[in-house]
This record gives C-alpha cells, structure tokens and sequence, in this order.
C-alpha cells in the first residue's frame, strides 16, 4: 500500500485553521482509494485544546512538540513514506521542516509542496529571492495549489516549479448536508471567518456597512478576534463556531455571506472552503466577486455575487425567503455534482501517478 506522509497545520482542529476542512476531505478520500497516511501535526497555538474530530480511523495523526527536537523527530519519519508533502503554513518553523522533511525523503519518493494559501507564499517569493522555498522548488516533483488558477500556475513556474496544478476546494458530502434549522444561527444574513488583517476592511464593507443600513434585519458574525471589532447593534457575535456546528451555522439563517481575503480576491480563482460548505448544506450564498466564480457556479442561479455592500443590501431586499432556498438548492445540486472532494481526491491520485519517480510507489492504489 501506497504510504503518504502529510506535514500540515492540523487535521484534528480548525482553531486558527481555515485548511482543516480542505484536509480532511482530500485525505479522506484519498484513504478511501487505498493510500495509507501518515499527518504531522505540531502542538501549536492551542489547537490541541480545541479540537473538533477526535483521530479519525482512515488515517494516522502524529502531534508532535513546537521544538526543534519534535520537529526533527517527525520530520525523519518521511523516510518511511512513498509520497511525501510538506503544506504551507504548518505554523511552527516552516523553512526548517521543509528542509528536513525533503531531506528525509528516500530516493525516488515522490515530493510534493502543497500551498493552501498560494498568494500568499507567492508574495513571499516575490519579495525574498533568497527563501528557502524558492531554492527548492526546482528540485520538488510537484506543487499543488489550494487554488488560484492559471496567475498561480504561471507565478509558480515562473519561479522554477516543475509542475504546478490547482486542486480546488470541495465538498465533504459525510461531513456537510442540510439539517434542521437552528434558532441560535436565526439571521437574515451570517458570515462566519476569523478576523484577518488582509480581510478586516472587506468585511467592514460587505457585512457591518449592510448591518448599520438595514438595522430592522439580523446578522450574525462567526469566528474568533471580532470582539473589539465596533459591532453594529444587529450583528450577533458568535465566536469560534466548531465544525460540528457548520452545518446549522449555514441552514439556518435566510443568506450566508462569503467573503475573501484580500489577496484572494486579487489572485481570483480560489473559491473558500466555505463556499462548498455552504453551498452543501443547500445554503443561498452571497460572495464578494473574484474572478473565476463562474467556473464553480452560475451567478445569479447557484449562486449571487456582491461587487460592494449595496450589492449585499440589495439581494437582501430582494430576494425572498422561497427564492433564496430555491438558490440554495440549486447551489447544492451543483455542488454535489462537479466538486466533491472524491472528485479532487481523483485529481490527487492522477497527478500522483503521472509525477511519481517510479511506478513501484503506487503499488496498492486502486487506478
């Protein structure tokens, strides 16, 4: 069997960790077509104590300690592996695991960097010729994208990839569905998000600006860091809202609202984890417009986008409550058709097969 070692932030917690959902699906269903993984976790930022899946029985976690003796420790366990991936943004000595991961790698594994937030460690590169990542890239088999689309793609070869492929995001039909609404997520409009430099001024513009101009609607706010944020008096702060709780979180208010990351917006192409959570719990979802959403779903039938706050406003006062469900299903439909992550974990399995050193890596996966 096939074995993978994945070095990431965390699979157990999405505390501070907007990658947990993205890992879970593809890796689930990459165990599912018989890969045997291994994922190198640190005990970072206190998301061992707020964990929200216990260890999961289609693959082994490995928590090690934020030192550099834990960090070498699980680092040397790549040698065991067939295909071996470092993630970005792991969050404890980035540079020092990638290299000691990559050298730990036996010869002819298979060695992938994955970005999970592409631009940005794409700004990094750009302004640092000197980074550790750069110097290797040449010598990787392969970088897969969380997304971003051809600029990523360019971007990456440009600095040296071998290869560079996108693997969007994705629903987890196991882990978000429809349930029955909830009262404590009853809104007219809900975003859920932790509070981000790179994203505080656009949800100041497409949440509390339509919040203080529609003060007889409710909204609700999700996500840790927003409590000195100067809510309107018709925001509801949530906090951290568990994964468990998504699937409320987004079937319960009559519209969520998605909202990018600066740098996102401006690379395009990168639909949010919670995009495809939303729209798989059949929610009517309003985002802010990048570039690329009509590759995932149709605006205005699946899906209906907002270039500013009056836009937000707008679909608010017009969109009925049996509209946006009709919306919300359509969303679900196509959602459930084009982007499961069995569909990406597919993906995953082609490109391993085409970018393996040898064929004898592969041997106990299901083509």
């Amino acid at each position: 069997m096939t074995s993978i070692a994945f070095y990431g932030s965390s699979l157990l917690s999405s505390y501070w960790n907007g990658a947990a959902t993205y890992y879970r699906g593809i890796l689930r269903a990459l165990a599912a077509r018989g890969y045997d993984i291994t994922f190198y976790e640190p005990d970072a930022f206190d998301r061992q104590k707020h964990r929200d899946i216990d260890p999961p029985d289609w693959c082994r976690v490995v928590v090690y300690a934020a030192t550099p003796e834990g960090l070498r420790a699980a680092a040397a366990e790549a040698a065991q592996a067939g295909i071996v991936i470092k993630a970005s943004g792991v969050g404890y000595e980035d540079d020092r695991l990638l290299a000691e991961v990559m050298a730990a790698a036996r010869p002819g594994a298979l060695r992938i960097f994955w970005d999970v937030d592409a631009p940005a460690t794409l700004a990094e590169l750009r302004d640092n010729p000197g980074h550790p990542l750069r110097q290797v890239l040449a010598d990787l088999d392969l970088v897969l994208t969380y997304g971003g689309g051809d600029p990523v793609v360019a971007a990456y070869r440009t600095l040296g990839a071998r290869a560079c492929v996108p693997v969007y995001n994705a629903l987890d039909t196991s882990t978000h569905f429809p349930v029955s609404p909830d009262p404590r997520f009853a809104a007219d409009l809900a975003f859920l998000g932790n509070r981000l430099p790179d994203r505080e001024a656009r949800v100041q513009q497409f949440l509390f600006a339509p919040a203080r101009h529609l003060p007889q609607m409710r909204f609700l706010l999700g996500g840790s860091g927003w409590d000195d944020a100067g809510l309107p008096d018709n925001l509801r702060l949530l906090g951290h809202v568990r994964t468990a709780d998504h699937n409320a979180f987004n079937c319960s208010p009559r519209m969520v609202l998605n909202i990018a990351r600066d740098s996102m917006a401006a690379v395009g192409f990168s639909p949010a984890t919670r995009v495809f959570e939303a729209a798989g719990a059949g929610a009517c979802l309003i985002t802010d417009y990048w570039e690329g959403i009509e590759l995932f779903f149709k605006p205005g039938e699946e899906i209906l986008v907002a270039r500013d706050g009056q836009d937000v406003v707008d679909h608010l006062a017009a969109i009925t409550p049996e509209e946006a469900r009709q919306i919300g299903q359509r969303a679900l439909a196509r959602v459930r058709r084009d982007h499961s992550y069995d569909q990406r974990a597919a993906e995953a399995d082609t490109l391993f097969r085409r970018h393996a050193p040898g064929p004898a890596i592969l041997q106990g996966v299901a083509p």
